[in-house]
């Protein structure tokens, strides 16, 4: 190897020859660097991975394809003295794993103050965005409380999500309209304002905003019919934003700000709202079901004042990514047809909260998540996000002295092994930055570890179109500086970042980071 080839410029006309065969930074099959015939950089026995993500339900599916003994929904060969680390812990159940970054559970989230209240609750969505009503909905907790029920609707399976833009929202909306009666609070995900904003497609756009308001119309008319208040919002924007500044799709989340309407069948005067924060939800809700809101709970209900009576009921709705757009023919929500959703801003009470940046524990000026939007709604308080803390750590240099990593550099020493980091390919996404990996190899330059691997994961949604190959070249450049770090291989995160259960997708991404399976490129 050369002293300034450190593979981007390979797998960069790799990604290039996918892109004329029709593929995008998203569906990138696995690509993997050979030499002589031969893949390189495979991950072996005795070596050491750090997955560079730090959010969670993406990232538990090959998380246990790496490191659970009793894994058996496919076929995989299990290495041997793996040390797998993990940047934050994805879920319970790898507490037992290397976790760089513990997580910050949230004391006494919307969901347990309920559940101590003795009301009944139901937490329904698809599984896209069921951890979203569940996991982070209730504060980092995996199990529900006494009292919820959860109900997971299985998502679209073997198709592009914009080949059906309806998702499973009929049978969400169906499986929310026949639990109204049984329980005090239920909350449920409308899934399509985040999955289809994030293709390319406008045409699916429209359509799955259509779909959203359909489903609105037949779960607040029953709701309202059994005289629970109701509550839609969202918890961050995107489907309205339909292209770049450079008139391109746009398939990223927005800064905007996104509604919060409110419903009380019992009073059909207007309710006064004031503008808030998403933080400012779980208190709103409190305030309806007549529950005293704990200290640790920091936000403020958006309809102080209001009389709600006694033994209410609640519905809450988060339409995920539907943000407030700019009304015009670049917002998705403006241009499609959605009678009842125009009816709803029309006639009844509805304010502007913050999702995004500052008020939602994210950087300054960063775009929403839904991570981010449900914890904020389910805890009642800004909650301090990951990237914070991560970014935070990189910047005084505290990130390159973490003892998983460190212990990450020794395992390596003692086994004779590779150090190999799984690298997500951007900048600005929730789910992670190269910036970690590019820390961690320095430091591991510092430790005098000759060798180091890159496994590329390819963004496709708060990247623009097309851009993986200048992105490589970015990154290159960056490994050439550190004198360490070679580019091995690259995968689409449509495959290896799944949360539907798909192990056959993820097994293709396993399968070329331990032996080579894949498109090969010299």
């Amino acid at each position: 190897m050369s002293a300034v080839d450190r593979g981007g410029a390979r797998l960069a006309e790799a990604v290039s020859r996918a892109y004329a065969a029709g593929l995008d930074d998203y569906h990138l099959e696995p690509m993997v660097l050979t030499e002589n015939g031969v893949p390189v950089g495979r991950i072996r026995d005795g070596d050491a991975v750090v997955f560079c993500c730090r959010r969670g339900e993406r990232e538990v599916e090959l998380t246990e394809m790496f490191t659970d003994p009793d894994f058996s929904a496919v076929d995989r060969r299990q290495l041997q003295d793996l040390y797998f680390a993990i940047l934050t812990l994805y879920h319970d159940k790898f507490k037992h794993l290397p976790v760089a970054f513990a997580p910050e559970h949230v004391k006494l989230p919307l969901a347990q103050v309920l559940s101590q209240a003795g009301k009944t609750q139901f937490h329904c969505a698809e599984s896209e965005k069921f951890a979203h009503v569940t996991f982070f909905f209730n504060g980092g907790e995996n199990q529900p409380f006494p009292g919820e029920d959860d109900v997971c609707i299985p998502s679209p399976k073997g198709i592009d999500f914009d080949q059906k833009p309806e998702l499973s929202l009929p049978e969400v909306a169906d499986t929310v309209t026949a639990a109204l009666g049984t329980y005090d609070f239920i909350v449920t995900n409308f899934a399509n304002g985040d999955v289809i904003g994030h293709t390319q497609n406008t045409e699916a756009k429209l359509a799955a905003c259509g779909h959203v308001s359909r489903a609105l119309k037949q779960v607040t008319e029953a709701a309202l019919a059994k005289v629970y208040v109701v509550a839609i919002t969202a918890d961050h924007g995107n489907i309205e934003k339909l292209y770049t500044a450079a008139g391109k799709p746009d398939g990223a989340h927005t800064t905007n700000l996104v509604p919060f309407l409110l419903i009380d069948p019992s009073a059909p005067g207007p309710i006064s709202l004031r503008d808030g924060a998403l933080s400012d939800v779980a208190p709103t809700v409190l305030e309806v079901l007549g529950i005293p809101q704990p200290p640790e709970m920091t936000g403020r209900s958006l309809a102080a004042g209001h009389s709600w009576g006694k033994d209410r009921k609640m519905l809450l709705v988060i339409c995920d990514g539907w943000g407030l757009g700019t009304g015009d023919a670049g917002d998705a929500i403006h241009l499609a047809d959605t009678p009842y959703w125009d009816s709803l801003l029309g006639s009844h009470s509805w304010c502007r909260l913050q999702a995004s940046g500052d008020a939602v524990g994210l950087g300054g000026g960063k775009a929403g998540n839904s991570e981010a939007g449900h914890s904020n709604l389910g805890a009642g308080r800004r909650v301090p996000q990951d990237d914070v803390r991560l970014d935070a750590a990189v910047k005084d240099g505290s990130f390159a002295r973490n003892p998983v990593f460190l212990d990450a550099v020794r395992h390596v020493r003692r086994s004779g092994g590779t150090l190999h980091l799984l690298a997500y390919l951007t900048h600005k996404s929730s789910h992670g930055s190269i910036d970690y990996p590019l820390a961690i190899c320095r430091m591991a330059k510092e430790e005098g570890l000759s060798e180091v691997c890159f496994h590329i994961i390819f963004d496709g949604r708060s990247t623009e179109p097309g851009s993986a190959p200048a992105l490589l070249a970015e990154l290159d450049s960056s490994l050439e500086e550190i004198g360490l770090g070679r580019i091995v291989d690259g995968v689409g995160r449509g495959v290896v970042l799944d949360r539907d259960k798909n192990y056959d997708k993820v097994k293709r991404a396993y399968d070329a980071l331990t032996d080579g399976a894949g498109t090969h490129y010299q």
